[in-house]
């Protein structure tokens, strides 16, 4: 892939808010924070669209609870088929983190997601999706 030059005319403001971003979020020039934010643009475009994506669901939640996790286990299984892997730690004697790495359409993400973050005993879940590659 090749890489072209362009030049960029912005507001003093905005050109501020830009360096800030670029600062904040270690990267190293204008030229990555850009490329960035377009990227992530370009991604939630196609989660909007119902594209296929790539992602992640982290869950965290009471181990300890059996009947959470015969639920987890059983939504898991209803969506087979966009679940590529999963993996659980304990993070505590209690808490354990659950990450489920999935590929499908984010409609279907989000809503798998939504139905495991709505169970009683998940103390947090967030889904991340990106581009499906």
């Amino acid at each position: 892939m090749s890489v072209v030059r362009f030049g960029v005319s912005l507001e003093k403001n905005l050109l501020d808010e830009l360096d800030d971003f670029v600062k904040d979020n270690f990267l190293t020039n204008r030229s990555q924070g850009i490329r960035h934010l377009i990227n992530n643009y370009l991604v939630e475009k196609k989660w909007q669209c119902n594209n296929v994506v790539s992602g992640s669901i982290t869950l965290v939640y009471n181990g300890h609870k059996n009947d959470l996790l015969i639920k987890l286990t059983a939504i898991q299984n209803e969506y087979h088929e966009i679940i590529l892997s999963s993996q659980h730690f304990h993070i505590s004697e209690e808490e354990c983190l659950e990450i489920i790495a999935v590929r499908g359409k984010s409609r279907e993400l989000t809503k798998l997601a939504d139905k495991l973050r709505a169970l009683k005993g998940i103390s947090h879940g967030k889904l991340a999706m990106t581009i499906a590659g």
